[in-house]
């Protein structure tokens, strides 16, 4: 192979910042062997789909309490008013720019889970989104839910890929991470991905860390093979999230062997003229998720998808003085797709009944995860969000 002379490594770390592919240095090249033998994803495996609200959406203005006069109260000037509202039941609805999700309710493929949040709650966007991206609130760890979950149950570099620049937390484990890939990306030429092919071939005379650097080009390589099959989107729309989301159902759609994949969208730290941010932010994750489901409702791996969108926070009751709202705790998560049985789940948090300005939860996020993990991914959650937790009856 390649002497791993110093402007080879460089040239090398190009290609892989080209390519937008990054975390899964380690695997070893038997591995990938066995990586590059498997089938695609065999039907009737479970499709996970993590969408982050990066910011801390208000939950209170998008499942919304319209009949509950504390809520006018609180927020004089920033609530709706009823005949504003996509009324759910008789007491809450949806922010009026949510009309995919509320067709997925009348449909009966969307859950709503009320109230969700976890113990000693933290105002923090880093030591929040930390919580929820490794299922540890007591104390901080370094690796993430579905990191524990690649570690526990083998190194494939694909089984969860993460959609985007940045490899997020919950994508880190102990031993493997999740691939990452960015449809930012610029193609490779061929010379380049025949260099890139040339950099993962084993060589018995490489040091340990020689190996290990050409471990990580071979792994990087078996993700490309996976996705040489999936055709990008003609055309990148203006929604980032529906870009991400374009991708994913591509992939799913190709028969990439992925269960879980991980996708986002920022902005939603809206402490000034909230209403109007958050009501273009919402509708893009309207748009997004709703166009994602109708496209999987086409096709039969579709069937097996669901999708789970949640923030690292909610936001207090009140309004400030500008309009918005400061960091909360507790708000809604939203679980949606063909196998989900639709409805409400968890109890309403009090808006009168209050820890200091902020709701109090009535689920713990951790009994969302054990049920995706059991149900959709087909895998005992323990290693990934502890003992003790539950299912709460979302599917079947």
């Amino acid at each position: 192979m390649p002497e791993f002379n110093r402007r080879n490594f460089l040239v090398g770390s190009s290609v892989l910042g080209a390519l937008g592919v990054l975390g899964a240095a380690g695997v070893t090249w038997d591995e990938l062997h066995h990586r590059a033998a498997t089938t695609p994803l065999a039907a009737g495996s479970g499709v996970l789909v993590l969408l982050t609200l990066y910011g801390g959406n208000d939950g209170i203005n998008t499942v919304i309490p319209y009949a509950d006069n504390a809520y006018h109260a609180a927020r004089p000037e920033l609530s709706y008013q009823p005949e504003e509202v996509l009324r759910l039941d008789e007491q809450l609805g949806l922010n009026p720019a949510m009309k995919g999700f509320a067709q997925l309710w009348q449909q009966r493929n969307l859950a709503i889970v009320r109230g969700v949040g976890y113990p000693r709650p933290d105002h923090s966007h880093f030591r929040s989104m930390d919580i929820w991206q490794t299922a540890a609130p007591d104390e901080p760890v370094n690796s993430g839910w579905i990191g524990r979950w690649l570690d526990a149950t083998g190194g494939d570099p694909i089984r969860a890929v993460s959609i985007g620049p940045v490899l997020p937390q919950l994508a880190i484990g102990a031993k493997y991470t999740a691939a990452a890939l960015d449809p930012a990306s610029a193609p490779l030429s061929a010379d380049m991905t025949a260099a890139l092919s040339g950099l993962a071939t084993v060589d018995p005379h490489d040091s340990a860390a020689q190996a290990l650097v050409c471990a990580g080009y071979g792994a990087d390589e078996a993700v490309l093979q996976a996705f040489s099959k999936v055709e990008p989107p003609a055309k990148s729309p203006d929604n980032p999230l529906q870009a991400q989301l374009d991708l994913v159902g591509t992939c799913i759609k190709a028969g990439v062997p992925t269960q879980v994949y991980s996708v986002s969208l920022g902005g939603f730290d809206t402490h000034a003229d909230e209403r109007r941010t958050q009501e273009q932010l919402l509708g893009r994750l309207d748009t997004a998720v709703s166009g994602f489901l109708a496209d999987m409702a086409t096709h039969p791996r579709g069937r097996d998808v669901v999708l789970l969108a949640y923030s690292e926070f909610g936001r207090r009751v009140a309004a400030n003085a500008s309009q918005g709202t400061d960091h909360g705790t507790a708000g809604p998560v939203f679980v949606a797709g063909a196998p989900i049985r639709g409805g409400f789940y968890g109890d309403e948090p009090s808006l009168t009944d209050l820890d200091n300005g902020d709701l109090k939860s009535t689920v713990d996020f951790r009994d969302v995860y054990h049920e995706l993990l059991h149900k959709v991914v087909a895998t005992d959650p323990g290693p990934a969000v502890g003992q003790g937790r539950r299912d709460i009856g979302l599917m079947a």
